[in-house]
């Protein structure tokens, strides 16, 4: 394919504002396209305005106010970001394609389209419906924001989701047809987890006894992340075995999952960390004994292929798409007996060391970023020349 330039709007970066899994997905994807030689300009939101080169990519941040509601901070940051473009359009020449990650730069992607007739491509990491715990919000923000995940899905001429179950996902709810569709698993960075650490020092840091099986939860503290199955659960695998249990992470249950575990009476058994920097979740993935994702609804779950970079096994919910059954990790219903079930299995040391070590193969074969910046290449490459044609541009 001839080196192109793209557009890639989003609402956090690596290197900018950060929230969750969107961050390293949209700047590691612009690495490796960077890396193939082809010109990415990454607009993004930021505390001020600063434009800089990392790893190739072309960073355009955008100050903007964090104050009020969730719709009306990308409202304004969506004006930002169309200001900021035609700057750069200026300066840069004509894009190719622009390519936005979920419903926050909606608007300004619809704008540029209308105005330059510019093709552009929309990634779905989640819906609104999912992250609600699979159910429609009927307050006013859930409801616009559904609308411009349908705006985004309608206007793009191409959309890609994460896995099979987030495309079927916006099949059913915004009724995106099949051909414009394409499944491209999210990535990590291979070895950027695997340290070499001794598990017993991280344990005792933490006044855990370093003989201690540890199981590691770590993202939003949110419903649609079910870490109050977790915590019940854990009382049913505490009655069997002893065991300490790690929580990584913030969000509007971590104060109801910590009444729930001292409910419970294993309150000495639960260690909530709440928000912990890169290095210390990392630490936690190699001390850990197994990883627990007890999701019910995960679009994707970048949190196992971390898991599996550490050569971890990892016990999830049905609802993530990723594990498989008894070879990488044990699938488990969302409820918190089969997720205990599921937890004694691998404390028991049935096959843990195996599954870690293939999830690690599995990671290294499919979820490289080379191979997604290919596949995101074949997709621009399909709405370019769907565009010329639709211009007139074909001779």
């Amino acid at each position: 394919m001839k080196k192109i330039r793209i557009g890639m709007f989003t609402w956090e970066s690596l290197y900018s504002i950060r929230v969750g899994g969107i961050s390293p997905h949209v700047s590691e994807l612009s690495d490796a396209l960077a890396a193939e030689g082809h010109e990415v300009h990454l607009f993004t939101r930021d505390n001020e305005n600063k434009d800089e080169v990392i790893n190739g990519v072309y960073y355009h941040k955008i100050a903007c106010d964090q104050s009020g509601g969730i719709v009306e901070q990308m409202n304004r940051m969506c004006d930002g970001m169309y200001c900021r473009f035609l700057e750069v359009r200026e300066s840069a020449g004509e894009f190719d394609v622009l390519h936005g990650h979920d419903w926050h730069p909606v608007n300004v992607l619809c704008r540029i389209k209308a105005q330059f007739r510019l093709p552009f491509v929309l990634t779905f990491h989640s819906t609104e419906w999912g992250r609600n715990g699979n159910r429609h919000g009927d307050w006013w923000e859930a409801k616009e924001i559904s609308h411009r995940e349908w705006l985004g899905g309608y206007e793009s001429s191409e959309v890609i989701t994460t896995s099979t179950v987030l495309k079927e996902e916006v099949k059913y709810i915004y009724k995106i047809p099949d051909y414009k569709l394409w499944e491209i698993p999210n990535g990590i960075t291979v070895g950027k987890i695997k340290r070499k650490i001794d598990p017993g020092d991280v344990k005792r840091h933490y006044g855990i006894h370093p003989c201690l099986p540890v199981v590691l939860f770590t993202g939003r503290m949110s419903y649609q992340k079910g870490p109050d199955l977790l915590v019940e659960a854990a009382a049913k695998v505490l009655k069997k075995r002893d065991a300490q249990f790690v929580l990584i992470g913030e969000g509007e249950m971590r104060s109801h999952c910590e009444n729930q575990a001292h409910r419970l009476g294993i309150g000495n058994s639960c260690n909530f960390l709440g928000y912990a920097p890169d290095n210390t979740v990392i630490d936690w993935f190699n001390a850990c004994d197994l990883v627990c994702v007890p999701s019910r609804n995960e679009p994707f779950g970048i949190v196992v292929l971390e898991a599996w970079d550490a050569r971890k096994p990892v016990v999830a919910s049905d609802a993530v798409a990723l594990v498989e059954n008894f070879r990488t990790g044990v699938i488990a219903h969302k409820e918190p007996s089969s997720i205990a079930w599921g937890l004694n299995y691998v404390l028991e040391g049935l096959g843990r060391n195996r599954m870690g070590e293939k999830g690690y193969d599995l990671l290294k074969k499919r979820y490289n970023w080379k191979t997604i910046a290919e596949k995101t290449l074949e997709v621009y490459k399909k709405t370019v020349e769907k565009h010329d044609v639709m211009a007139g541009n074909v001779s």
